[in-house]
């Protein structure tokens, strides 16, 4: 499956092209949409789609400088440009910038179809050729490449001659100079110790890592990719290192025997202070051992976290997602649980004591965890008649079960200190609070946390085991469905109440989301 991603200021275009494609019968999924290149190109970070859509002409940020910017982080995906016929020699042009093919409007599905079959095609000659590991040994073999290799070796093992190297780097046309300096290593492993797909995996990214700014990167060992990265500022630094270590997974996970760790060593400001940086990305890698899922480690985030959550055992399902979870999530998590009781209404006592005493056993662990302990803190809760009361009835097993909640969060957030907390209870909040508004991206986001997009894209993802994108829809999903119970808006007032700019998407995410449309699952609540 290949998915797809579409921009356009138009809802008609966009809605034409999403409801009139059978995507998954034709190899493709519908990966979502934005209305203008700026909102856009926040999710496109996200998704990471294979296929790229998008119109020439849009406020804020055309076509083209979306397309730009998308191939600058992103260089696999595939961009088909819709364009008007006056601007037909305008389209022509963006075939320098890499775009993949044009569509002239109007547009029939057929067409459109057409085309994606085409990227298709290439995607996977692309892959095919990008992933021969004889070509990369071969390119790997060239003086050249050996020359400037051994160069920037001897540069992060600190054996480099520093009288000597911007004449070096000169000679090799290498563009060091900078004011900051970061060393990136990437450690690929086949989960099966299977070397042909370790070795198939490390080509493309090989391939790839050639497309990125601001990096020279190489290959330090068959799978151990080294990247020094400069920036003229640690903002541009940062958010260059993090967009490349997100690369770096995605194309990893294109291979699901393979994944990767990425270690990324403390910021430095000279050429010769390089080593310091490389072997901090070396010590993190030699005490990380080879997991099941990538992984991307910062020296930096290392350095400033002493947060107490983030050493609670992980293996839990229940208290991995009580790490973060904010206060208006507690609704969803009583809502699963009241699924499973009225789906066995007959024993209902039964199934609603078992599950209150399995939350209570599970909030018990958690603030055990923390230093806590729920037989002093309250008693109450799990005293005999705490249960008894909860059984009567629905009414009361929710309101024993958010009350239950509401403790667990507060002793959490009275106890959690450190980075990783305060930036995903200050985000949380944050959406929580603006979700409604559609201008709510991964960007304005990341700025309410004074952190750049790519970085905070990867701590969200890492810490809260769900992307941005996924947790930001999930929190209007569940508003949505608040709002069908409670009150007697129409769809389409609902849509926009929730931060969804398109009543047609707000139906089609629903029902994905849910597997009921918006119309069926206020009648199922009714």
């Amino acid at each position: 499956m290949y998915s797809v991603f579409i921009v356009d200021d138009e809802p008609i275009v966009l809605d034409g092209i999403r409801s009139r494609i059978d995507w998954e019968s034709n190899g493709f999924t519908f990966a979502g949409e934005a209305g203008d290149g700026e909102i856009a190109l926040s999710m496109i970070h996200e998704i990471k789609p294979d296929i790229l859509i998008t119109d020439i002409k849009m406020p804020f940020m055309d076509g083209l400088q979306l397309a730009e910017e998308v191939k600058k982080s992103q260089p696999w995906i595939k961009i088909i440009i819709l364009s008007g016929h006056d601007e037909f020699d305008y389209a022509k042009k963006a075939i320098s910038i890499g775009i993949q093919d044009y569509v002239l409007k109007p547009f029939t599905p057929e067409e459109i179809l057409n085309s994606l079959n085409k990227a298709a095609s290439e995607i996977d000659r692309e892959k095919k050729q990008y992933s021969d590991i004889s070509r990369m040994k071969e390119e790997l073999k060239s003086k050249e490449k050996l020359i400037k290799k051994e160069f920037l070796n001897n540069l992060v093992h600190g054996s480099a001659d520093l009288n000597n190297i911007v004449q070096k780097c000169d000679d090799l046309k290498i563009n060091l100079l900078s004011r900051y300096y970061k060393v990136l290593i990437s450690r690929i492993d086949s989960l099966t110790g299977n070397q042909q797909n370790q070795q198939e995996t490390c080509s493309l990214i090989n391939s790839y890592s050639s497309s990125w700014d601001q990096a020279e990167c190489f290959f330090h060992h068959t799978n151990l990719l080294v990247c020094i990265f400069k920036g003229s500022s640690q903002e541009e630094l940062e958010d260059n290192v993090f967009k490349a270590a997100e690369s770096i997974s995605h194309i990893t996970g294109k291979n699901s025997d393979c994944v990767c760790l990425t270690a990324i060593g403390l910021t430095v400001e000279h050429l010769f202070d390089l080593k310091k940086s490389y072997e901090d990305a070396k010590q993190i890698l030699s005490s990380e051992n080879v997991q099941s899922k990538n992984r991307i480690i910062s020296s930096d985030d290392l350095q400033s976290d002493n947060s107490q959550i983030l050493e609670l055992n992980e293996n839990d399902p229940f208290i991995d997602r009580l790490k973060y979870a904010g206060k208006n999530e507690i609704a969803a998590i009583i809502d699963e649980s009241m699924t499973l009781v009225r789906k066995n209404s007959g024993q209902f006592k039964v199934f609603a004591s078992y599950i209150l005493v399995d939350l209570i056993f599970e909030v018990s662990k958690l603030i055990e965890r923390l230093g806590g302990d729920i037989k002093q803190l309250r008693p109450e809760i799990i005293s005999r008649n705490f249960i008894d009361e909860a059984v009567e009835n629905e009414e009361k097993l929710s309101s024993h079960m958010q009350a239950l909640l509401y403790f667990a969060l507060e002793y959490r957030d009275s106890k959690v200190t450190g980075k990783y907390a305060s930036v995903i209870f200050k985000a949380k909040k944050y959406i929580e609070e603006n979700y409604a508004d559609q201008n709510t991206t991964l960007t304005t986001v990341a700025q309410e946390v004074a952190m750049s997009p790519n970085h905070f894209s990867t701590i969200f993802s890492q810490e809260c085991k769900t992307t941005f994108i996924e947790y930001l829809t999930d929190v209007r999903i569940e508003n949505a469905k608040k709002l069908m119970r409670e009150t007697d808006m129409k769809g389409y007032d609902i849509a926009y109440e929730c931060g969804f700019s398109d009543p047609h998407y707000f139906s089609y995410i629903f029902k994905k989301n849910t597997g009921l449309s918006p119309r069926e699952y206020k009648t199922s609540v009714s």
